[in-house]
């Protein structure tokens, strides 16, 4: 008996790959990843984006996810790519997606995909952790002690049970925000607030933020009466000797430029 097949034609060819930088702010921070998708999906649906889809007896519209944030953190910087089966011009289709989603998963840029490997571009992730009632000193201190460390390791339980690892090996740059005035930026009264920016890179296993702190606890006692906010601010590759974070758009920016120069001239 032969394999079955299923039935009609067979679903359009993708004719152009689109990678969309998106948010997750405000209350949509407690968005799962699945739940994401599941907006996303609607969204694709409510703003009629030419989606190519899979073949099989369930197709499902071609969407890559890329590296999604923690349930809980904020992102300034989470991408994916869509595929289409009818051409459209990226910044067209970021606006009416931007407009088809809950203000807070925010679409801030799209870029036709020109390369390959996106998801290798992504080395490391900049993020912020913002420490109510955390004193900017205590937290330089406990900074201190944690970059010069050798190692720090932490435990975390994950689906193969409880796991230790280093989580300093995996932290690029680590510092607290200080403003001319010697207070942590956008507050309005006194109540002291640490604000530490850090660098991790995307290791296996991969060092989370929460690990982060977990390190800061083990190697000075430093330990935030309430949880911390943690916003991711970029993602991409590093540069190791800089300790930045670059675009990882910028690849298929460039290629696009070269598609779309006029040529020259007789």
């Amino acid at each position: 008996m032969g394999k079955r097949q299923p039935e009609g034609p067979p679903p359009a060819p993708a004719v152009q790959r689109v990678r969309l930088r998106y948010t997750k702010r405000g209350r949509l921070r407690f968005t799962s990843h699945r739940d994401f998708q599941r907006a996303f999906e609607r969204a694709l649906r409510r703003a009629e984006v030419p989606m190519a889809y899979s073949a099989g007896f369930t197709p499902h519209p071609k969407v890559s996810y890329a590296n999604a944030a923690p349930t809980g953190t904020a992102s300034e910087a989470e991408y994916l790519e869509i595929a289409l089966a009818d051409r459209r011009e990226p910044q067209a289709l970021r606006a009416l997606l931007d407009a088809s989603l809950p203000p807070g998963l925010d679409v801030l840029d799209a870029v036709e995909a020109h390369t390959s490997g996106f998801a290798d571009r992504l080395t490391a992730s900049r993020w912020e952790l913002r420490l109510e009632r955390v004193e900017p000193a205590e937290a330089e201190s406990a900074v201190r002690a944690f970059l010069d460390a050798p190692s720090v390791e932490v435990q975390r339980e994950t689906k193969k049970g409880l796991r230790t690892f280093d989580a300093r090996a995996a932290v690029a740059s680590l510092e607290v925000v200080r403003t001319p005035g010697g207070e942590a930026p956008d507050r309005p009264d006194t109540t002291p607030c640490a604000i530490l920016r850090l660098v991790v890179r995307h290791l296996t296993p991969a060092v989370r933020p929460d690990d982060v702190l977990s390190g800061l606890r083990a190697a000075a006692g430093l330990a935030p009466p309430v949880p911390a906010a943690v916003t991711r601010l970029a993602q991409g590759p590093l540069d190791e000797e800089s300790g930045t974070v670059a675009d990882p758009l910028a690849p298929d920016r460039d290629a696009t430029s070269v598609a779309t120069a006029p040529g020259p001239t007789a």
